[in-house]
């Protein structure tokens, strides 16, 4: 089973599997989609929304649509992982009542799952099959393989209903300390901040917080605020009628043409194309 990825034709189902010798991250970090991220062998660090937590062989985290999120650790690149991002549009036409059925899903932001073996032993499975029907392509692999991920997704969320969810800690008190630096962009995004005047309000200085920033988080300083406020903006073109440039100014940028520049780097799409009814 080499290294693939396929994306159906509008962008709903994804699936990438990848056995790697280095360090790799598709880039767009927050989706429309939710993603399913099963490591199949190997250990990573992984940062969501945040937090940086350690990610062990035979677990499944499911991060919900447009939540920040990335691998860190480039120095222990080796492992094996599949990850798979599917919209709701796909569980809703699969069961109308899929909302009870996935309920877990849709109560929390990301859910990290730690399998017990027969847990893992489906998973696994599952998995495995998901992975041939990719890549054999037969007469209707792209429902066959959706069919399957959702099995996928019932075994995970029957096991949060049986286990309680255990609490992760911070892999270093470093880590502790970046993610209430993270936790104030997430909640101040809009304003005009840069690394020293923050650095100085968390009493450590711009060389530490610009070199463990991107250490816990896998971003640069400038690269995580510019993919929060293009998040939030992504949102409002999604969820509103709000002009562009009203929007460029909500989510803290001073430019409209910054915006517009960082908002197709970061996404791969200008802003319009996010506008319902476009």
């Amino acid at each position: 089973m080499g290294d693939f990825q396929f994306e159906n034709s509008d962008g709903t189902f994804l699936v990438s599997h990848r056995k790697a010798l280095s360090h790799h991250m598709p880039t767009s970090h927050f989706h429309s989609t939710y993603e399913i991220f099963y490591l199949m062998s190997g250990k990573r660090e992984f940062f969501i929304k945040d937090r940086t937590m350690v990610i062990n062989e035979g677990d499944v985290i499911i991060i919900s649509p447009n939540i920040l999120h990335r691998t860190t650790n480039t120095e222990t690149p080796q492992h094996e992982r599949l990850i798979i991002n599917i919209h709701e549009h796909n569980m809703a036409s699969a069961n109308g009542s899929y909302m009870d059925t996935l309920q877990p899903l849709f109560e929390q932001e990301y859910i990290i799952i730690k399998c017990s073996l027969q847990d893992r032993l489906s998973i696994g499975a599952l998995s495995n099959r998901i992975i041939e029907e990719i890549q054999d392509k037969k007469a209707g692999f792209e429902m066959y393989a959706q069919t399957l991920v959702l099995q996928l997704l019932l075994v995970c969320c029957r096991h949060i209903r049986q286990n309680s969810i255990e609490p992760l800690e911070s892999p270093s008190p470093m880590h502790e300390r970046i993610s209430e630096v993270v936790r104030y962009i997430n909640s101040h995004y809009m304003q005009e901040l840069s690394l020293h005047p923050l650095a100085e309000k968390f009493y450590v200085s711009p060389y530490y917080l610009s070199r463990f920033f991107k250490e816990a988080t896998g971003f640069t300083f400038v690269e995580y605020l510019n993919s929060v406020r293009i998040k939030e903006a992504k949102k409002l073109l999604e969820q509103s009628s709000m002009k562009v440039n009203l929007i460029a100014k909500k989510v803290g940028f001073g430019s409209v043409t910054h915006f517009g520049r960082v908002f197709k780097s970061t996404t791969g799409n200008k802003p319009l194309f996010y506008r319902k009814g476009r």
